[in-house]
């Protein structure tokens, strides 16, 4: 199976246990995750992103201090600002949050439902299923230096035809390269892959 695959499965499992969406930020480094993930309302996420709630949410601050799963009526930290009063309006009455990995590539997430708490039972699959998300997309270590140099020529403004003459390669060779490259960092496109290249500090 493949990772990408692996990944939709693995997310389409938590749209079932969260009918009221859910927030998965994978690795989050320099206060940006590499990979996020998300069903909430839109009209909530466009508030969200509009107030700036990610600085003040109750949910992050417990993710950023601890590891493992915590239902929202039971996060210590004060909701000074009343976000998860507020996210209750938009259906996302009852949630729990998932926090782990290290805490220079944390992952957090956050699931909701308009009509009930989670059970433990729930709460566990839920735990498993991020666990496996946060696994699955552990940024690469290295690239090969073919990759890399492929990668910076294009980065660099070159075309296919240009790179792989200057990489003294044929342009399928080139294009060979920006796959595995692709694959490696999984991303869809080559710009995507350049991003996340550059944001793993790889190139």
């Amino acid at each position: 199976m493949s990772i990408k695959l692996g990944i939709e499965l693995e997310l389409h499992q938590l749209s079932l246990l969260a009918p009221a969406g859910y927030f998965v930020g994978l690795h989050i480094r320099f206060t940006s995750p590499l990979m996020t993930f998300q069903t909430y309302d839109q009209a909530w996420t466009d508030r969200y992103t509009e107030q700036g709630y990610a600085m003040r949410d109750p949910m992050i601050a417990w993710g950023f201090s601890t590891t493992g799963s915590i239902r929202w009526s039971a996060i210590p930290v004060p909701d000074t600002f009343g976000i998860m009063r507020e996210a209750a309006t938009y259906g996302m009455v009852y949630g729990v949050a998932i926090a782990c990995g290290p805490l220079s590539s944390r992952t957090i997430a956050g699931m909701a439902r308009s009509d009930r708490e989670y059970t433990d039972q729930e709460i566990a699959r839920i735990e498993a299923l991020i666990n496996r998300l946060h696994d699955a997309t552990q940024p690469p270590e290295s690239l090969t230096d073919a990759q890399v140099e492929a990668l910076r020529l294009i980065a660099a403004g070159e075309r296919h035809t240009g790179a792989a003459a200057k990489l003294g390669i044929s342009e399928s060779a080139l294009k060979a390269r920006l796959n595995s490259a692709r694959i490696r960092l999984m991303a869809r496109t080559t710009a995507e892959a350049i991003q996340r290249a550059k944001d793993y500090r790889l190139i």
